[in-house]
């Protein structure tokens, strides 16, 4: 744990949108953010601008770095990985010394492009199923977020979305709904990581809605206050 009394989040994959997103809003929250890209250059231009962006809402405090992939995962406490599908294996095994004994949240959607509006889970079941295995029982991986439109994490706006939670350990899993709410949204148990096939296929079900209908549609839990 770093010495600020909030665990330092690193993000794999920082760079893309769904990881600005998740940055501005884990930064907001207090957290001292590690940006991670293949490229380092690109993440210190990110991390950047994120500051930037972040003085501008009136938070002038934040910490935001940039760096390579590598170091992001070593250096936080708790690791999101928000890379395409196309890249998460070759980019879990370039980490995966690093985030032993560590809570790594897996963010990413098995969409294979062009078709991401069709539900195509693979033979292991889903990319939470991927992590877990290649990562090792040492690794508590959580699987959230497939289902939280990067526009929405981005804006400085209140989130009408939950999140669905998997994982094998609870306590992890409760780690990262406490981090979900810090973000301004609900996080809900929703099983072991075997049950984030439902939570990643469910995207392509939203891609389809929103095309259709030219929103940001997400998900909301009735009958739970």
């Amino acid at each position: 744990m770093s010495s600020n009394t909030k665990p330092s989040i690193g993000i794999v994959g920082g760079t893309g949108d769904l990881g600005r997103g998740l940055a501005l809003r884990l930064a907001k929250a207090g957290h001292a953010v590690l940006v991670g890209s293949r490229k380092p250059e690109q993440a210190v231009e990110a991390a950047r601008a994120l500051a930037a962006e972040l003085s501008e809402r009136g938070i002038s405090d934040a910490s935001v770095e940039g760096m390579d992939n590598e170091a992001a995962a070593g250096s936080g406490d708790i690791v999101f990985v928000t890379v395409p599908f196309g890249a998460h294996t070759p980019t879990l095994e370039s980490i995966r010394h690093v985030v032993q004994g560590k809570i790594v949240v897996d963010v990413t959607v098995p969409l294979v492009p062009p078709r991401v509006a069709r539900v195509q889970l693979p033979p292991e079941g889903s990319a939470g199923m991927i992590a877990q295995t290649l990562l090792g029982d040492d690794v508590q991986v959580v699987s959230a977020f497939q289902n939280v439109a990067a526009a929405h994490l981005q804006a400085d706006m209140e989130i009408p979305c939950d999140v669905l939670v998997t994982g094998n350990e609870k306590t992890a899993r409760q780690i990262v709904i406490d981090l979900i709410e810090s973000m301004g949204m609900r996080g809900f148990h929703a099983g072991l990581i075997h049950n984030a096939a439902a939570a990643e296929a469910l995207t392509s079900v939203l891609i389809n809605i929103n095309k259709q209908y030219k929103t940001h549609a997400g998900l909301r839990l009735t009958g739970i206050d």
